[in-house]
């Protein structure tokens, strides 16, 4: 029996498609959770009345914004990502480094116990194809690098998971493969993600690891947590 995580969880990119999902896991497991999005209205209009008093609404280039964000929570869940096809957005030095390591280390400040933080595949490529995009996979890698030194000390922890190409399937219908080294390509989906991210709370064999994670032959889960142990 995995036992229930008793702290408050923020969500940062909550309103994204797999912050949705944590979001989701969050509520059906009875954790405390506060989201942190660039638009309240969009996360009422998503998950109703039962966000009224959770939500800060802000930005993770904003300090201040930040600050309202990290007060008084214990763990974060980090699905914050550039939009690196849009011409109009901030570039992903901005997002996937810097907004990520000032949200890691103003939430440690604030008391904050853990980090997890949803990253890539292939971010330890630098001629991946997809780091054409202002280089978001170096800026991936520079943000992982900052939450590994900032949330590996005594009694903090960080788990950095790197998803491959995200789709948008029901969760626990595939058999996993978790593996280091960046080494595996393929798929997964969003809801096997936020499952994975929120048992990353609760389950030791994952803390301080650093791990990517694809989806396998269909083959319905009744649970994740066992696929941790491959990591030890």
């Amino acid at each position: 029996m995995i036992p229930k995580y008793s702290g408050t969880v923020l969500v940062a990119g909550a309103t994204g498609r797999t912050g949705q999902q944590i979001v989701i896991n969050l509520q059906r497991r009875g954790i405390s959770y506060r989201l942190f999005v660039r638009s309240a209205e969009k996360a009422r209009s998503l998950f109703g009345n039962d966000v009224e008093g959770r939500i800060v609404a802000g930005s993770a280039e904003n300090p201040d914004d930040i600050r309202r964000a990290v007060e008084g929570i214990d763990a974060v869940i980090c699905a914050i990502g550039g939009a690196v096809t849009d011409p109009e957005a901030p570039p992903p030095s901005a997002i996937d480094r810097d907004a990520i390591i000032r949200l890691a280390s103003m939430a440690k400040q604030s008391g904050a116990k853990q980090f997890i933080l949803i990253s890539s595949l292939a971010v330890t490529k630098p001629d991946h194809p997809l780091n054409k995009y202002g280089r978001v996979l170096d800026m991936k890698l520079e943000g992982e690098n900052g939450i590994r030194k900032l949330f590996k000390d005594e009694g903090h922890t960080y788990t950095i998971i790197r998803p491959g190409g995200l789709l948008d399937g029901p969760p626990m219908q595939h058999r996993l493969l978790l593996d280091t080294g960046d080494r595996i390509t393929g798929s997964i989906d969003r809801s096997d993600v936020a499952e994975i991210a929120v048992l990353a709370l609760i389950v030791p064999a994952a803390r301080n690891r650093t791990f990517e994670l694809i989806r396998q032959d269909e083959a319905p889960q009744d649970s994740l947590d066992h696929y941790f142990d491959l990591l030890l």
